[in-house]
């Protein structure tokens, strides 16, 4: 339940506070006097939209907390709202998301604005409030699983058809890049290889005089390098030294015989050439037509177009197998939603019957309703069902769709008798009625109070109200108010005493100004309340 409420700088409400009691409480004050306002605070602290504008002119922040207990605990929630346009909330004074305050929130408490009394017209709001009275969550549980399978499967096939109808289309133009890649026989490094290849036959003549040059230097005679160290003699001077010039000798020697080699071996093979030059132009051109820097690349390109090959040949299988699965998800799917039916069908009755009873209570007499369950068109988030609150007012009326036919006071009447019906069932600790009395009066009132004051004894109901024939079935009474400062107008709240409940309640029934009889009959009115 909300057990207190803090408001500082917020619209017209400088600083207030309140303290909220179980049970029945009425809100009342004059039109105008800022009981939206209050409302306003309130949605804030629920996870509304911030607007800078509510901040109090001249006021740099305003500040609204909220006291609830649940289940024994005590959530503080905390709502800060700055001039710069930011917000920040907290629970027990840690920071929380927006979408965390409206997931808390949702199970504290519920405002029934009179916006809301459009729900009537949406099929969903009337399938939550048949499963809210069939308690039939664990076949909703079921039903959602199972269509979030069959919407999984269907998305799976409708994914791997799509595949397929492209891959098919570019069928032959991913067999023909394959048989490029694969009729060119690519290997690892060859291009290096060949491009080295390449340079060797290109160069053939200049290679070889420049070896034939170092062999004649190191080896070519008297004058050779090699001849020249084999005169050196250091062995007397140093033993270490001598075999150091051996050492190079040997190495040098070596070389000498390596470029001598491989100069014989050079040969000019302009037929070669060309096919080398013939191999690096495709490579090259391979590289380029797929967007690719290294033969590494190539290869796994090569590599992806073989794997779409071989799946090509696998789409029927798979698309095969993937239709199954959706066809069975879909059974499931229709067995949940047809469990979710029945547990509906059930309750239809029930529902009918007690909203006839509390109608009638609430003045039209003649009320007839049905609650009627036909199959959707399609399966939906919510089921396989439509569900329709049909309503007739008077006698000889058919059933009609209750938004096609219920006038405004019908409508307030319909939709407190369905919060009535469903308070039962709901783990909401606590229902605030905006002015949920609109197009009643009289008779009809006094029992839309009886029926708020009674849903208050197993859950915390707050009534915003201007009828005093409501506001008599208050266990506590609260008063909205302005009043003028020096500088501004301002908004205030106050928890009214017993005397001053009797005489608010008889300005509402005569004025500013009660008279005599208009107190008795206050006092006259909350006391035949108490005696209901």
């Amino acid at each position: 339940m909300l057990q207190h409420l803090a408001i500082h700088n917020y619209a017209l409400i400088a600083d207030v506070e309140l303290d909220l009691s179980e049970g029945f409480t009425v809100l009342t004050g004059e039109t105008g006097a800022g009981k939206s306002i209050l409302l306003g605070a309130l949605a804030l602290v629920m996870g509304a939209k911030a607007d800078t504008r509510t901040i109090t002119e001249g006021e740099e922040k305003c500040v609204i907390e909220a006291t609830f207990v649940d289940k024994g605990e005590e959530l503080i929630i905390r709502r800060e709202l700055n001039r710069n346009g930011r917000s920040r909330s907290f629970v027990n004074d840690e920071v929380v998301s927006m979408a965390e305050l409206k997931t808390l929130s949702a199970r504290l408490i519920d405002i029934h604005s009179q916006h809301q009394n459009l729900l009537l017209a949406d099929s969903g709001f009337q399938i939550d409030v048949v499963d809210a009275i069939a308690q039939n969550i664990a076949e909703r549980e079921a039903y959602t699983a199972a269509y979030e399978a069959y919407l999984a499967a269907a998305a799976a096939l409708s994914d791997l058809q799509a595949q397929a109808t492209k891959a098919q289309r570019d069928a032959d133009y991913v067999l023909f890049q394959l048989n490029q890649l694969q009729e060119a026989n690519l290997q690892e490094g060859e291009q290096e290889e060949l491009e080295q290849e390449e340079y060797t036959l290109s160069h053939a003549e200049d290679i070889r005089l420049s070896l034939q040059r170092a062999y004649n230097m190191l080896d070519g005679g008297e004058q050779s390098l090699l001849q020249i160290l084999r005169e050196i003699d250091l062995s007397a001077a140093s033993q270490e030294l001598q075999e150091r010039l051996q050492s190079s000798y040997i190495e040098l020697k070596d070389i000498a015989e390596e470029a001598n080699s491989r100069m014989n071996a050079i040969e000019d093979d302009p037929r070669r050439l060309a096919e080398v030059q013939e191999r690096l132009m495709l490579i090259q051109t391979l590289l380029r037509k797929f967007g690719c820097r290294t033969i590494s690349e190539l290869l796994a390109e090569q590599a992806k177009l073989e794997r779409q090959s071989q799946l090509l040949e696998h789409f029927d299988e798979e698309i095969e197998r993937l239709t199954e699965q959706k066809q069975q998800a879909y059974r499931q799917m229709a067995q949940t939603a047809d469990k979710l039916t029945q547990s509906r069908k059930a309750v239809c009755q029930p529902i009918a019957e007690r909203l006839i009873a509390d109608l009638s209570q609430l003045g039209i007499a003649h009320a007839k309703m049905e609650v009627s369950i036909t199959p959707a068109e399609e399966y939906t988030a919510t089921g396989h069902d439509i569900v329709d609150f049909l309503f007739a007012a008077n006698l000889g009326q058919s059933l009609q769709r209750v938004a096609d036919v219920a006038s405004g006071g019908e409508i307030a009447r319909i939709m407190l008798s369905i919060k009535a019906l469903t308070a039962a069932t709901s783990a909401l600790p606590t229902i605030i009625f905006d002015e949920i009395d609109t197009g009643v009066s009289g008779s009809v009132a006094t029992r839309m109070g009886d029926i708020m004051r009674r849903m208050g004894q197993s859950r915390q109901v707050i009534a915003i109200t201007h009828l005093p024939q409501i506001a008599a079935y208050g266990e506590q009474h609260v008063k909205v108010y302005k009043q003028d400062t020096k500088t501004r107008t301002e908004t205030h709240i106050s928890t009214l005493t017993a005397e001053q409940r009797v005489t608010e309640i008889a300005t509402m029934l005569s004025g500013n100004t009660p008279t005599a009889s208009a107190m008795q009959n206050a006092q006259e009115l909350i006391e035949a309340t108490c005696n209901r």
